[in-house]
C-alpha cells in the first residue's frame, strides 16, 4: 500500500516510542521495565493498517514525503493508539491471551504467580498492568502527535482527530458492553451504531485525514475522505464480527466461532432476532460454549436465519458507498483509487 521506505520509517518512528519508554523505565525498577517490554510485545508485529493508511492518504492527496518529514511519527502514533485500545479491549473482555500468547494481562498474571500471588492477585495485577500499559500508549501517541514539526494550525487539527478517535472509541467501547450485560437485546440501530464508534473513526477516519491534513488537502478532500472512512471502518467492523462468527481460528485469532462461544451481541445476533428463527438461534447459542459441535449448530442456526447473508448485504451495502462516494468526489484520481484498493482488501477478508 505503501512504499518500502515509508514503511520502515514508520516501523522506526514506533521502536524509537518503545524504547523511550523503555529507557525512562530503567529509572523506576524492574517492574516497570517488565510493562514496557510487554508492551513492547503487545506492539509488535501486525499489518499496522492504520499508520499505512496516514501514509498512503497523504501520498493520495499529492503529498511530499521529502516536504513533511514527520509523517512517519504522526502515522505511528495511530499504530500505538490501536495498541491501546486492543490491551484495553483485552482487559474488558478478560482475555489473557492474544492470537495463542500471552497478552499484558497474561503476563502480568504469570509474573505475579512467580512471585506468589493466589489467583485473586494475579488477576488483579494482569488487570492493573493492562490498564496502565494501555494508557501508556494514548499518551505517548498523543506526545507523537502534539511534537510533530508542523504548522500549528495542521497540528491542532491533527490533535483533534485523535481526540475525536479516542472519545469515539470510548463511547462505542462502552455501548458495546452496556448491550452485552442489559437483560434485553438492544435494538439492530444501537449495535450497529456501537459497531461503528468502536473502530470505523480510530482506523479509518481519522488516519485517512490525518495523511491529508499533513498534505495540506483542501477541506472538501478532507471531508471526502471522512466520510469514506467511515463507511470502510463500518463494513470493516462487520467483517471482523462475521470472521468472530464464521472464520477460522488463523483469522479470528483466537477459537473459531468465539464470539458465539462468549454470546456476543454483534449485529450478526441482531438481525437474527428479526427473523422467524430466534428461537432456534437463542437455544444453540445458549449452549455454543460447549464446545466446537454446539458452536456448529448455532452457525447452521444463525445461516438459516438469513443473518448472515444480511450481514453479507450490509458490508457490501457500505462499499459500494465507498466506491460511488469516491467516484462522485472531488478527490484526485489517486484518491479514488486508494478507496477502491481499501474496499477490495475488505472484501477479501470476508468468510
Amino acid at each position: 500500500m505503501i512504499p518500502d521506505a515509508a514503511r520502515i520509517a514508520v516501523d522506526t518512528a514506533i521502536d524509537d516510542a518503545l524504547e523511550r519508554l523503555a529507557a525512562r523505565a530503567t529509572k523506576h525498577g524492574e517492574s516497570m521495565s517488565a510493562l514496557t517490554a510487554a508492551v513492547s510485545s503487545a506492539t509488535a508485529g501486525g499489518k499496522r493498517l492504520r499508520p499505512q493508511l496516514v501514509v498512503a492518504s497523504f501520498l493520495a492527496v499529492g503529498g511530499d514525503l521529502q516536504r513533511v518529514p514527520s509523517l512517519p511519527s504522526v502515522a505511528a502514533a495511530f499504530e500505538l493508539l490501536h495498541s491501546a485500545f486492543v490491551i484495553h479491549d483485552d482487559v474488558i473482555d478478560h482475555d489473557v491471551t492474544r492470537r495463542g500468547v500471552p497478552n499484558v494481562a497474561g503476563r502480568f498474571r504469570i509474573r505475579a504467580k512467580t512471585q506468589g500471588a493466589d489467583a485473586k492477585g494475579a488477576a488483579l495485577l494482569g488487570d492493573a498492568a493492562a490498564i496502565l500499559a494501555g494508557d501508556l500508549l494514548l499518551h505517548e501517541a498523543t506526545r507523537m502527535v502534539a511534537l510533530a514539526e508542523v504548522p500549528d494550525t495542521q497540528r491542532a487539527r491533527l490533535l483533534d482527530l485523535l481526540d475525536d478517535a479516542v472519545f469515539v472509541s470510548a463511547a462505542g467501547e462502552l455501548a458495546d458492553v452496556e448491550n452485552s450485560v442489559t437483560p434485553d437485546l438492544a435494538e439492530q440501530a444501537a449495535i450497529l451504531a456501537a459497531t461503528y464508534n468502536k473502530t470505523a473513526v480510530y482506523s479509518f477516519t481519522a488516519p485517512l485525514c490525518a495523511g491529508a491534513i499533513l498534505a495540506g488537502a483542501p477541506s472538501t478532500w478532507i471531508a471526502d475522505l471522512e466520510r469514506i472512512g467511515g463507511s470502510l471502518g463500518l463494513a470493516f467492523q462487520l467483517v471482523d464480527d462475521l470472521i468472530g462468527a464464521f472464520g477460522t481460528a488463523e483469522q479470528a485469532g483466537k477459537d473459531a466461532g468465539s464470539d458465539l462461544r462468549e454470546s456476543k451481541r454483534t449485529p450478526l445476533i441482531a438481525l437474527a432476532r428479526e427473523s422467524a428463527q430466534w428461537p432456534l438461534v437463542t437455544s444453540t447459542l445458549a449452549v455454543a460454549h460447549t464446545g466446537p459441535i454446539a458452536v456448529r449448530h448455532a452457525q447452521s442456526a444463525l445461516e438459516a436465519s438469513g443473518a448472515r447473508d444480511r450481514l453479507h448485504q450490509l458490508v457490501a451495502e457500505n462499499l459500494s458507498d465507498v466506491r460511488r462516494r469516491a467516484s462522485r468526489s472531488t478527490l484526485p484520481p489517486r484518491a479514488v483509487t486508494l478507496a477502491d484498493t481499501l474496499a477490495a482488501a475488505v472484501e477479501e477478508r470476508i468468510p
